[in-house]
């Protein structure tokens, strides 16, 4: 099985347009082939390419930060994170659960037909009516 081309379209403004035409004119090559040129890049590097002016990368000293750049987590906020992930799948469960017994109860109810409605009551005058309290 041989690997076929697949091409990629997408949309930039005329700004944006224009300075990538200024880069394939400058390096003498086309528009498709600068795009082609970062594709490579971009997969080669597995998706870790900066693009910085040449003049940036020759005053750039040795010992600059790694590409993308990286932070130091302390373990406490990891745990404290996964802690509140544990905690969220679990009140997830229990809104599943609560949400099938309302269900459930629904369905009773509406088995039942000996249902009186408070509101019915009202109103009929040969009833006493009573008062709590």
């Amino acid at each position: 099985m041989g690997t076929k081309n697949k091409t990629i379209s997408f949309r930039v403004n005329e700004d944006a347009f224009a300075a990538l035409r200024d880069i394939a004119e400058e390096r003498d090559i086309s528009l498709s082939a600068v795009f082609r040129d970062y594709v490579d890049s971009l997969v080669a590097h597995d998706g870790q390419v900066r693009v910085v002016p040449e003049a940036d990368l020759e005053n750039a000293d040795d010992g600059r930060e790694s590409f993308p750049p990286t932070i130091e987590v302390p373990k406490s906020f990891v745990r404290e994170h996964e802690r509140l992930e544990l905690e969220a799948d679990h009140l997830r469960e229990q809104l599943e659960e609560h949400k099938r017994y309302v269900n459930y109860l629904r369905e009773q109810l509406d088995e039942d037909d000996d249902v009186i409605h408070l509101e019915d009551l009202d109103g009929e005058p040969d009833e006493p009516s009573f008062r709590l309290g």
